[in-house]
């Protein structure tokens, strides 16, 4: 079942490059959790380099990143190395996280590219899906971060 806007964001506790990360202990910031089916892909490692790129732009407006991909810890840490991500790469091994969203792929195998926005309440203010550029979820978030979208 897929999270829609308006609804609470469901809360994880997941591994990630830089250790645990617990969706609830964020609350106060606002959130982008955007999934992606796999680390150093050309989609991916362009989207993971806009964001990166933006994070300045996003911390000035008390945002936090968060990335999700089933790929493992360590894949995550040499993706996030290569490309100086600044902010977290969970590893959802398990698919629970991308399950908990709705988000996997028909076959099960890997997360959908899809981007949710959460206020510092917790509830999601946004879903981006099917854009035509991966990298696209980076522009249009912070679009709906500073209020502009």
């Amino acid at each position: 079942m897929a999270i829609e806007i308006g609804q609470e964001a469901p809360d994880f506790e997941a591994e990630s490059n830089q250790g645990t990360v617990k969706l609830s202990s964020l609350r106060g910031k606002k959130v982008v959790l955007y999934f992606y089916p796999k680390s150093f892909t050309p989609g991916c490692t362009r989207e993971l380099q806009r964001f990166t790129e933006l994070y300045s732009e996003f911390k000035q407006n008390n945002a936090e990143v968060v990335g999700v991909s089933v790929d493992s810890v360590s894949t995550q840490k040499r993706f996030a190395e290569k490309y100086n991500a600044p902010f977290p790469l969970v590893s959802d091994k398990e698919k629970k996280v991308a399950t908990l969203y709705g988000v996997l792929n028909e076959k099960g195998t890997s997360a959908q590219r899809v981007t949710f926005v959460i206020d510092e309440n917790g509830k999601v203010v946004a879903v981006l899906r099917n854009l035509k550029k991966a990298e696209e979820h980076a522009d249009r978030a912070l679009e709906i971060i500073k209020g502009k979208a």
